[in-house]
């Protein structure tokens, strides 16, 4: 195998190892092999991006190497003498006797260890996992995680309350990334940001039969999770980790709705931890299913393992690396900032150089130059089902490296989480831009409800001042009333209405002017019952004619309400009583002009009914009317005698508005019905603030946070 020698500078990999030798320091073996390789180099090559970083993120732990690598400047200890001869006094009380000792021997290599015992005595209380985090400046403070991870919280609770369920282009991709930011969050912002220490994850994702599984296995050395012909292979996800991580993930805080198992299981939402001993501690793998697997189930569990990733591990084959679904899922790592490394399998070796040339080209077009490329000999395996440790090799020395250097797995870390926080406010600004749709189509369709229901109200307001009502039964019954000398004698007569009703009853005959009543109550009801229908008409054909509301539409919505004839009717005779009690209201005033005028409150409400369907007078004086003129200007003086001209009118107004606010109520019931699916869709107010105003609390919040300097993370080699 050998290096890309085109590929760029910050990607080689040795140098990157030796800014980070002082947290690893505690392993000899690791500062000898980081040593060798880093005198190998050019001591003049620009350093890689994250060397910068490293470097400045340990200004306290500079000195302090410095002064115990050069042991052989000698003129160094003596001007750095006092505060060598303070810290053994303050660590060491035993050795009393030493001073003079270590005045006499300047050069001597006692004072030298012990600006290392800092060092010595911090390791001890934090294992390899935890090195990142304790020791490096780099990754975030406690406070700026536990901000961040407040912000996210209340970022998942706006997303989990904006609701799509209006029929529309952006609703389903809404539900959908809706739904992938929520498994995000739980499967892994949230979790990783409660623990920056824990292993780093690597999933290892590919199209079918790319040779994942087999991948794996290979790493450890054991057929740890199954591979073979049939497919899709990988129906539960298979993650192998150092024994001694194997705690952290059967917590179960990340991937927390996947149920754990030590065993191979067919059963849906498992994940199957197995412990590896071959496995380098502080790296885990997780063997996704197929990301183009004909299960439906499988392609989303495996996109939402992906996004769970700390790195991605990406396999596909000479034959299948220019498909479409990798490049998609590639694509979406690179939106995320999710650190990805590619390994090509199975290539022949008479096709290499052209294969990977073009593979390189396709990379660099979609923005993926700087992801690390493996390529894989097309070979036999073992009877384990295993590629040689040869063929492996230099891809298991990339990861061992990452998995022993702590500084690395960190900026992984860092990279992987920075960039997947800084891809929420965009994803979240189309939710908004989604959930904004909804209430404006919302709108939209509460609008056509309303212009139905106004014309309605239009209708009734008409047809009660236009004169239509006194026509028909109510001319015929008016014309009767007055025509008969029946209103005279009822304004008149100084008898109440009981005795009315008793007189009537001797001479079989109704109550004086009940029939008239009973006409106006039959004509206002069918004017309101045709206002409505006609209101639940148009309302329905504008709901049927958007997507939206046509998904909505119930076929009762078509008509008015079973009961609406019910409720008219007794809106009507609500209505008639209240104009009798303003009239008794109103006669109890001028009870000193005229004492009777309580006596005859019926016939007195039956005249303030007719002006309220007269548009230009008090009482009809068309041609409908005019075979009861005379006897109409008789009654019509008798009241204003009673009341004067101006009361009377203002009797009528009053009974017109009154009846008017009645019949748009009952007309608002029936608009309700159209509101009322809306709001049992689940439409919000304003759904697209809350959503706004969390993502840009994320986001303050990570650039607070400083997780990177801004530039993507190089990690070491292309192999052949």
């Amino acid at each position: 195998m050998t290096s890309h020698g085109d590929m760029p500078a910050g990607r080689s990999g040795t140098p990157t190892a030796t800014p980070e030798e002082p947290p690893a320091s505690p392993d000899p073996g690791s500062d000898q092999d980081a040593g060798a390789a880093a005198d190998a180099e050019h001591g003049t090559e620009a350093k890689p991006a994250e060397l910068k970083r490293a470097t400045e993120a340990e200004p306290a732990a500079a000195p302090t190497e410095t002064s115990a690598e050069t042991p052989e400047a000698v003129t160094e200890p003596a001007a750095s003498e006092p505060e060598a001869e303070t810290e053994p006094e303050a660590t060491e009380p035993e050795a009393d006797a030493e001073p003079e000792k270590d005045t006499e021997a300047v050069a001597e290599p006692e004072p030298e260890p012990e600006p290392e015992e800092p060092t010595a005595e911090v390791e001890p209380a934090n294992p390899a996992n935890e090195e990142a985090a304790e020791e490096d400046d780099d990754g975030p403070e406690d406070d700026s995680a536990a901000e961040i991870a407040a912000a996210l919280t209340r970022l998942r609770g706006a997303i989990a309350g904006s609701q799509y369920p209006l029929v529309l282009h952006s609703a389903e991709d809404a539900r959908r990334i809706s739904a992938a930011l929520l498994a995000q969050l739980d499967d892994y912002l949230l979790p990783r940001l409660a623990r920056l220490d824990a292993p780093l994850l690597v999933v290892v994702g590919g199209s079918t039969g790319a040779g994942k599984s087999t991948l794996v296995n290979s790493f450890v050395r054991a057929p740890v999770s199954p591979a073979g012909v049939l497919r899709p292979t990988t129906r539960t996800p298979v993650l192998v980790c150092n024994p001694a991580d194997s705690q952290w993930f059967r917590r179960g805080d990340l991937l927390p709705g996947l149920t754990r198992t030590t065993e191979a299981t067919s059963e849906p939402d498992s994940l199957q931890i197995v412990a590896a001993p071959a496995l380098t501690a502080g790296l885990a793998f997780l063997d996704a299913p197929d990301i183009d697997s004909v299960v439906d189930e499988n392609r989303a569990l495996a996109a939402q393992l992906l996004a769970a990733a700390d790195l991605w591990l990406f396999v596909t084959t000479a034959a299948r690396y220019a498909d479409a679904v990798p490049w998609e899922l590639l694509q979406t790592a690179r939106y995320r900032g999710t650190v990805t490394a590619l390994v090509l399998d199975r290539v022949p070796p008479e096709a290499a150089e052209e294969v990977t040339a073009h593979l390189l080209e396709m990379l660099s077009i979609h923005g993926l130059d700087t992801a690390p490329l493996f390529v894989l000999p097309e070979t036999e395996v073992d009877s384990q089902g295993l590629l040689s440790e040869s063929v492996t090799m230099p891809l298991r020395d990339w990861f061992g490296r990452i998995a022993a250097d702590a500084a690395t797995r960190a900026a992984v870390v860092r990279q992987t989480l920075d960039g997947a926080l800084a891809a929420l406010e965009p994803a979240v600004a189309g939710l908004a831009a989604a959930a904004d749709e909804q209430v404006t189509t919302a709108d939209a369709l509460d609008d056509r409800v309303r212009a139905a229901y106004r014309a309605g109200r239009r209708t009734v307001s008409q047809g009660v001042q236009d004169g239509r009502l006194l026509r028909g039964e109510v001319l015929a019954r008016w014309q009767e009333f007055i025509g008969t000398g029946e209103l005279l004698r009822t304004l008149e007569a100084r008898i109440g209405r009981l005795r009315d009703r008793v007189v009537a009853a001797l001479r079989g005959r109704p109550v004086p002017g009940r029939e008239l009543r009973s006409a106006i109550e039959a004509n206002l009801v069918t004017l309101i019952r045709g206002a409505a229908a006609d209101a639940a008409d148009q309302a329905y054909s504008g709901w049927q004619a958007h997507p939206a509301g046509s998904a909505l539409l119930d076929p009762s919505l078509g008509r008015s309400s079973a009961d609406l004839p019910e409720r008219a009717e007794r809106l009507v005779r609500d209505w008639q009583r209240g104009v009798l009690e303003m009239i008794r209201r109103e006669a109890g005033h001028k009870r000193a002009t005229a004492r009777g005028a309580a006596y005859a409150v019926n016939a007195t409400g039956l005249l303030v009914m007719i002006g309220v369907f007269a548009s230009t007078a008090f009482i009809p004086t068309g041609a409908e009317v005019a075979v009861a003129g005379g006897t109409t200007v008789a009654a019509q003086k008798v009241l204003e005698a009673i009341f004067g001209d101006q009361a009377i009118r203002a009797l009528a107004a009053k009974a017109r508005d009154d009846l008017l606010a009645r019949t748009n109520a009952i007309l608002d019931e029936e608009a309700a019905r159209y509101a009322d699916r809306l709001i049992a869709a689940g439409i919000s107010a304003d759904p697209a603030t809350d959503l706004r105003d969390a993502a840009a609390l994320v986001e303050y919040a990570r650039a607070k946070a400083a997780l990177t300097d801004g530039t993507m993370l190089a990690l070491p080699g292309v192999h052949l």
